[in-house]
């Protein structure tokens, strides 16, 4: 018989994740206000389309998927299958990406996947037959193949509207149109890269189902995409994070806070992972193994899953680690940001900062006082579009190279925008990298980082490029702070710069308190600190040469690439020095900008940093050195003087970072979880914790999987 108390009983709350959440408290009536004005923030800024563009884009769609069924039917026919195949063949389309989860804005992508049957296949048929008819129709634009890509993708628009397009061929004669894509049997006897090219639409899917509140996630997403655009942390491509990337930590937050509105989503997800422990990784749900036999993430059985830096897995089988892209020196600049983003919701909730404030855009070109400066040119515009489609996807191992050769003791910030000097006769863009010295590190006198070998080796790597085309240049030089071109600023000048303290100027400041030198450097640098910053001093038999910058086209380039014509002599590197410090110039022909055509040789300039490169207001000595040798120059020879770190090559040409795991369960025979304790609100202490499934000792399963995180660059 049952009691009162049993019938009055109701079943407990669904737990989403793989944690039980951090508090299931609802918003306040000042929560729900904030909530309003961060919508209201959001429309202003014009993040929502219209509807007529919404409906344009399921137009574009429509048509779109009836261009694949009339492709599937004419291979269909030329194979020489019956009429009732010819009748019964079909392509399906289906959407992911953030116009699946429902965060596009205006002008957004379409990240569209064609499924077609076994017999179509994408390295002919897709990339050849396809591709054909596409680009003999008058409302495709763009069109641009990207075979080789880790997901092959083709790249066009339609009517305006920009398509991502990949390709499927799943193990069926005939594909229906209400192929169910969640069902693991479409995975059957496919290959990686369509297990790839499947699992865009899988995870959003997945996504979708495993958030508390549709509705909450779509707009928290939302507003954090664009808080990371504006802060510069929005790219997948040079080792920052993408949409995925993002939805994945959004819906993370979602689960530990199911009854949260937007406004607390987005503070409590910087509380969360400014306290992550990287890297512990972040799931959506457990890593299901099944009998289809592909790998799935797991670092106990894959080395290589041991080297990632900031896990973020995908909830749909196979599950990947979706941000492999992240380097020591990304994740530190993603780090920075979310304390910053943390700071301001602090203040936002005490009711001392408005919305805005969170999305001040970020200062990059205030930050540091070196960057690298890497110019793209082409002959036209659609040569540079898939030229610097080449060279950004390979930035991120420009920044692998740098930590790997200076032994992490140099970080690099990869900004992940570009910019064109509309000046310039040939097509052209510039991407810029961030230098400083790692804070904390102990620097001798006079030591340099010698990086001239690891351009180089990324300038070789460039030049690998299969559909290279005369005019397909690039030139990588070394710019100090004030040297940057104003085609960079919005308005073409820079603004009025308000310094910073970094942890790294704080040091400095203890160093030299009341005029004295630091204790680790000689008393003669304590007195070069004090002169004036833009003071260089020529020494020995230079005296005819200035370390200053030509007044030929001063923003054309980097100034350390000096334009003159053909015939003529230019520096290719100047090393500039601060005090007494030699400034030495090493003349070789470079690039014209006088001549149409613009370059004459693929180069880079870059060959040594002092190791006094700094943080933004560090006034350290620096100097660079070396010379050019063309194509297939060498890196020899460097700074009298200089102490330069070495570096060493993979023979594999993989540059990837090693990210040494402590502690880790020595059996394999756990199970990954994200494990956050609720009584730790709101100032949790995020960790990790090891899920028994048999053979795991009861001691092992009480500690955090990794009791400590290593991040170690591997020469």
């Amino acid at each position: 018989m049952l009691s009162s108390e049993g019938l009055c009983s109701s079943p407990p709350p669904k737990q989403y994740g793989v944690t039980k959440p951090i508090s299931m408290s609802g918003p306040t009536e000042a929560d729900i206000q904030r909530s309003r004005e961060l919508e209201k923030f959001l429309s202003d800024a014009g993040l929502y389309e219209s509807k007529e563009e919404a409906a344009k884009r399921e137009r574009v769609l429509d048509r779109i998927g009836q261009i694949v069924k009339d492709w599937v039917k004419q291979l269909t026919r030329l194979r020489g299958y019956t009429d009732q195949m010819v009748e019964e063949a079909n392509a399906v389309i289906f959407t992911f990406g953030s116009y699946r989860l429902g965060v596009h804005g205006p002008g957004a992508d379409i990240d569209t996947l064609c499924v077609g049957p076994s017999y179509v296949n994408r390295e002919e048929d897709f990339f050849f037959v396809l591709h054909n008819i596409l680009s003999e129709m008058e409302e495709v634009s763009e069109l641009q193949p990207v075979p080789d890509a880790h997901v092959p993708v083709m790249k066009f628009k339609f009517d305006g509207i920009s398509i991502d397009l990949l390709y499927a061929s799943i193990s069926l004669l005939v594909v229906p149109d209400d192929l169910d894509i969640s069902n693991v049997s479409v995975l059957y006897d496919v290959d990686e890269p369509t297990v790839r090219s499947l699992n865009g639409c899988r995870v959003a899917d997945q996504i979708l189902k495993l958030v508390p509140n549709v509705e909450h996630f779509c707009t928290t997403l939302r507003c954090l995409k664009f808080w990371a655009k504006r802060r510069g942390v929005y790219s997948n491509v040079t080792g920052f994070l993408g949409g995925v990337n993002w939805a994945l930590l959004v819906a993370r937050v979602c689960q530990l806070y199911p009854n949260a509105i937007p406004s607390m989503l987005v503070s409590r997800f910087f509380r969360v992972y400014t306290q992550w422990r990287w890297p512990n990784p972040v799931m959506l749900c457990p890593i299901e193994e099944d009998e289809l036999g592909f790998s799935v993430w797991d670092p106990r059985k894959n080395p290589r899953d041991r080297t990632h830096h900031m896990p973020i897995i995908t909830p749909a089988y196979p599950c990947m680690n979706s941000s492999y892209n992240v380097s020591t020196s990304t994740l530190r600049v993603m780090m920075e940001q979310f304390q910053y983003g943390n700071k301001i919701c602090e203040d936002i909730e005490l009711n001392k900062a408005q919305w805005s404030t969170l999305f001040e855009p970020h200062l990059f070109f205030e930050s540091y006082k070196n960057y690298l400066q890497v110019d793209i040119v082409a002959a036209d515009v659609d040569d540079l579009r898939s030229w610097k489609g080449w060279v950004e996807s390979r930035l991120r191992q420009l920044t692998l190279m740098i930590e790997r050769d200076t032994y992490g003791k140099l970080q690099c910030h990869p900004y992940p925008h570009e910019y064109v000097d509309a000046s310039k006769p040939c097509a052209h863009c510039a991407f810029f990298l961030g230098l400083q010295r790692k804070q904390g590190e102990i620097i001798q006198e006079g030591q340099q980082f010698d990086i001239r070998g690891t351009v180089d080796e990324f300038r070789h790597s460039i030049n690998m490029y299969v559909f290279w085309k005369p005019g397909m240049e690039i030139y990588v030089s070394h710019v100090r702070r004030k040297q940057i071109p104003s085609y960079v600023f919005p308005d073409g000048y820079r603004r009025p710069r308000h310094p910073r303290v970094t942890a790294q100027q704080q040091s400095d400041k203890l160093c030299y308190e009341d005029g004295g030198a630091c204790r680790t450097g000689s008393g003669e640098r304590g007195v070069k600190r004090k002169k004036d910053p833009d003071e260089v001093d020529v020494k020995n038999d230079m005296l005819e040469k200035r370390c200053s910058i030509s007044p030929l086209r001063r923003d054309s380039f980097s100034p350390d690439i000096i334009s003159h014509k053909f015939g003529g002599t230019s520096p290719t590197c100047l090393a500039f020095a601060e005090g007494n410090e030699m400034c030495q110039i090493d003349e070789k022909r470079f690039c014209s900008d006088d001549v149409e055509g613009g370059f004459t040789s693929n180069s880079s300039v870059i060959t040594s940093l002092s190791s006094e490169v700094g943080s933004s207001e560090d006034n350290g000595n620096e100097s660079i050195a070396g010379s050019n040798e063309g194509n297939n120059g060498s890196a020899d020879g460097s700074v009298e003087g200089s102490n330069n770190l070495g570096y060493s090559r993979s023979d594999s040409g993989d540059a990837d970072s090693m990210c040494h795991l402590e502690n880790v369960c020595a059996d394999g025979s756990g199970v990954f979880q994200d494990g956050l304790r609720e009584e730790l609100e709101p100032n949790a202490a995020v960790g990790m914790l090891l899920k028994t499934v048999g053979g795991v000792e009861e001691e092992a399963v009480q500690k955090p999987v990794l009791s400590r995180l290593s991040l170690t660059s591997i020469a």
